[in-house]
């Protein structure tokens, strides 16, 4: 009995191993076969998102070359209503194609399909809903498509004024498609700020850009380009007359969405399923809570005066005009330090960001920007902080007043918002990634701008500013009056497109809830009428502060910023939606945004 015992066992023993070999034979297989359906669904993809990107970028060249892919250099776009069809039917298809793939993809690809579904959703959205090259008159200023090669050294002046010549030459057709496309009645928001953006550009044409060619010794090059600078600048003047004698009387204040297509721009944007009225909700307890933060820092500071003239007070503590760009760099490299220092997130290059005046062609409402170049760009790779200097001409008191912006606590806010651990550590941890093409060309606002707002807050949270109590304060409240005037471009988005509030109201609503002027008041109103998406800098600081509490209660004790914010910088720039699934396990927190 023992022997056929121990027989039995070994018996058993054979069959237990011919069954396991079976099973990872057959697990073997099985993958074998995934990873190779995912190989060809991976393929089928890449040629769908190639071809899409291809006639994406080709409809949008300016775009292109920001990008860095200098084959679209010299081309102006086809603006005209035949064209804007066409791009919209495009879309549709190729969001039709995306929707109805049905091979097996990988994770990763899948992922850049849920990217570029965003993005062609969110353009659809745009050509179909906001309507905007009917709409809105500033939609045929191309500003931004010759700044470029201003601004970006990536072929010799030359070069560089040969495509801006070629540009400058479609612009007069431009401006008449312009008149052919546009409503016959106008949101008198949008002509209002189109007439100023108009002859901002016609003055930058005739001003600007040839004192930024100055040095280019082509005479026949240089007869080109005057020839079509001024027919360029001309019509831009004749467009600006046609808003001002045509368009402006008649204009009318219909301005808003509505709330269906508001909620419409959340879902297909950034993924977002909370109402309108929700958000709203979120936004004023938020602007509550801020306004208390607000008010206990300048307490600390000065607990005799007002919250709003203890903020006024520190204001007048700021550099000279002749130390303003010094100031801002030794600061900068201090707040670098800091970031190392205290491993708040890697910084993956030594490589500094320039710090640098605002070029004059550039300075009109611009207060201090950072200018990367674009993800494909391989020669003009240097990155510039700018910073819009007070202007020699004004009076003593104006240049004292925008000064004033520029107080030592309030520059370092803003430099940690545009460098570090802001926009300049986010263009970097994009480069250094193994990013796709998607990834590098398809962008969330919320994403985007939201981390640079969350990095305000957090750098001082994490002790930014000193052990000096009264010093921390006043990095406090610089740091809260930038949240609470993020906060009421929420509340007035909201309440502008879903509720019936009017641009005066909204301009009041930011004069008694972040304590702005009343002319600042007004242009951060006036915005919100044509840019309703300025909600998302709350947005995304909200949704990445919601992450990181639910990334930290799943990591338990090995959680850390540096971890936590090299994740969220890992993955390109996507819906904030999308990080939540693939940092966190729990399937059941995926929607949970704010």
């Amino acid at each position: 009995m023992p022997s056929r015992r121990i027989r039995l066992v070994r018996h058993t023993g054979r069959n237990m191993r011919s069954l396991a070999f079976l099973i990872g034979f057959i697990v073997c297989c099985s993958f074998s076969q995934s990873h190779a359906a995912a190989e060809v669904g991976d393929a089928a993809f890449n040629q769908i998102a190639n071809e899409f990107i291809s006639g994406y970028l080709a409809w949008r060249p300016g775009m292109a070359v920001g990008l860095g892919l200098h084959e679209y250099d010299g081309k102006a776009p086809d603006l005209s209503r035949e064209s804007i069809r066409r791009e919209l039917d495009r879309l549709k298809v190729f969001e039709g194609r995306l929707k109805g793939l049905n091979w097996t993809l990988s994770a990763q690809a899948d992922y850049d399909r849920r990217i570029l579904l965003s993005a062609i959703e969110g353009d659809i959205f745009g050509l179909e809903d906001v309507r905007g090259y009917y709409r809105n008159p500033s939609s045929y200023v191309l500003g931004e498509d010759i700044n470029v090669y201003v601004t970006r050294n990536f072929a010799p002046p030359q070069q560089r004024l040969a495509s801006i010549v070629e540009i400058e030459k479609a612009v007069p057709q431009i401006v008449a498609t312009a008149r052919e496309n546009l409503d016959e009645v106008l949101p008198k928001p949008f002509v209002e700020a189109a007439i100023r953006n108009v002859k901002g550009a016609a003055s930058f044409l005739e001003t600007d850009l040839p004192a930024a060619f100055k040095g280019v010794g082509d005479e026949g090059l240089i007869a080109r380009f005057h020839d079509a600078n001024t027919k360029a600048a001309a019509s831009l003047h004749e467009y600006a007359s046609y808003l001002e004698t045509e368009k402006l009387s008649g204009a009318n204040a219909s301005f808003a969405l509505g709330a269906e297509k508001y909620k419409k721009m959340l879902q297909t944007e950034e993924m977002l399923t909370l109402s309108p009225e929700r958000i709203l909700e979120i936004g004023l307890r938020q602007l509550k809570h801020e306004q208390e933060t607000f008010a206990a820092a300048a307490r600390v500071i000065d607990p005799n005066r007002s919250p709003v003239e203890v903020y006024r007070a520190i204001q007048k503590d700021h550099p000279t005009a002749d130390g303003l760009i010094p100031d801002a760099r030794r600061d900068l490299d201090a707040i670098r330090q800091f970031v190392i220092d205290r491993q708040l997130v890697s910084v993956p290059s030594a490589v500094r960001a320039k710090v640098m005046e605002t070029p004059p062609f550039a300075r009109a409402g611009n207060f201090a920007s950072m200018s990367t170049p674009g993800p494909f760009e391989t020669k003009a790779t240097e990155a510039i902080y700018y910073i819009t200097p007070v202007e020699r001409e004004w009076p003593a008191a104006r240049q004292e007043q925008w000064l004033t912006a520029f107080n030592y606590y309030t520059l370092d806010v803003v430099s940690i918002h545009e460098a570090y651990p802001g926009h300049y550590v986010q263009f970097q941890h994009l480069n250094a990634s193994p990013a796709t093409k998607v990834e590098k060309i398809f962008g969330s606002y919320a994403y985007i701008e939201g981390w640079a707002h969350y990095c305000e807050q957090m750098v001082l949270d994490e002790g930014f500013g000193g052990s000096d109590r009264v010093r921390a304060a006043r990095f406090r409240l610089a740091q809260s009056a930038e949240a609470l005037l993020r906060l009421c471009r929420l509340c007035c988005s909201v309440k502008m497109h879903c509720q019936g509030m009017s641009l005066d109201e909204a301009a009041r609503f930011f004069q008694n809830n972040c304590y702005y002027e009343a002319g600042p008041a007004r242009e951060e109103a006036l915005r919100g009428t044509f840019d309703p998406g300025y909600l998302y800098y709350s947005i995304g600081k909200m949704e990445l502060l919601k992450l990181r509490e639910d990334y930290r209660r799943q990591e338990g004790a090995t959680f850390s910023l540096l971890k936590f914010h090299d994740q969220v910088l890992g993955h390109g720039m996507p819906p904030i939606r999308l990080l939540r699934e693939l940092m966190l396990k729990d399937r059941s927190l995926y929607d949970q945004e704010l």
